[in-house]
């Protein structure tokens, strides 16, 4: 009795399968949540050492036009203004959403609710072996086809806010176009059972009813294909132009603010002005993909409670 009695009161060997599985969790969760805490500690303290340490003006920083770190201005401040990044970065972003968007949804909707099992055979596998091309294959193929079509068809050098645009929607599009076929399927069934039973059209179902229902998984697709676009370095780079000025037109030579990064970050010393004033531009790519990823959030939420 008491051999039993004692079998009863020891733990299980279940029990410390259990608190190993939770205690590696739990670790790996921690190092997760250091790792990121790290990453936003060390670009935050570089890029405030512009404004805290060089005692460069925040202001001019953000609506500065210049970017030319060896000169500086009446005043003695350096000619550090981001505007012309901050203005390319958004909008190269917001115009590949714009054009990726109808895309995306007219080909998730004919994968779904059109032609499910030919687009789950054929049009499901080439997107998802679109999302696996290296960024770097994209710039490729935009500095050969894309900035001579620009060049050719618009006139100028080719480089500049169009042809970025167009490397990044065919970016974006399998991401955008891959998380609004999931928020399609999510829509329960009985949706456009409902709705055809009360006479709707197909199309008058997938306009009023599964679009409608689905509009918060959109939403999230594409201001998640927004953050990717937002941070894209190297295919951006390769056929924008690479110029630090405020974009004219869409055909004109710009730049980003990876492209800024990318340029310049290897060239300068270590906690150098020019140097801090890059990992200022990396603070604000930083802050803005946090936005993003706020905004993802906040839609995900307001879809849950719907």
């Amino acid at each position: 009795m008491d051999k039993i009695k004692t079998q009863l009161q020891q733990t299980s060997q279940a029990t410390h399968s259990e608190r190993r599985g939770r205690l590696i969790s739990l670790s790996a969760l921690s190092l997760i949540v250091l790792v990121v805490i790290a990453i936003f500690w060390f670009v935050a303290t570089k890029g405030l050492a512009t404004f805290f340490e060089n005692h460069v003006d925040f202001w001019s920083f953000l609506s500065g036009k210049t970017w030319d770190p060896g000169v500086k201005n009446a005043s003695g401040q350096p000619l550090f203004g981001a505007l012309p990044m901050i203005v390319g970065s958004f909008l190269i972003t917001v115009l590949a959403a714009l054009v990726a968007t109808p895309f995306a949804i007219g080909t998730a909707v004919f994968m779904n609710e059109i032609e499910p099992r030919h687009g789950a055979k054929i049009i499901q596998p080439v997107t998802e072996l679109l999302v696996g091309i290296p960024s770097v294959v994209y710039g490729f193929i935009g500095l050969s086809v894309v900035v001579p079509l620009v060049r050719n068809t618009f006139g100028g050098s080719g480089f500049g806010i169009l042809s970025g645009t167009v490397v990044l929607f065919i970016m974006i599009l399998p991401t955008v176009t891959s998380m609004t076929a999931d928020a399609l399927k999510s829509v329960p069934r009985y949706y456009r059972e409902a709705s055809l039973a009360l006479g709707a059209t197909r199309w008058q179902t997938i306009y009023k009813v599964v679009l409608r229902a689905a509009t918060p998984g959109i939403l999230t697709a594409v201001v998640f294909g927004m953050a990717r676009a937002f941070g894209e370095a190297l295919a951006v780079q390769m056929v924008v132009g690479n110029a630090a000025l405020l974009p004219q037109n869409l055909v004109s030579p710009s730049s980003t603010l990876t492209s800024v990064l990318t340029q310049g970050i290897g060239n300068t010393v270590m906690g150098s002005l020019q140097n801090n004033a890059l990992w200022s531009l990396a603070l604000v790519l930083l802050v803005m993909s946090l936005v993003f990823n706020l905004v993802i959030r906040l839609i995900g939420r307001k879809g849950a409670l719907r």
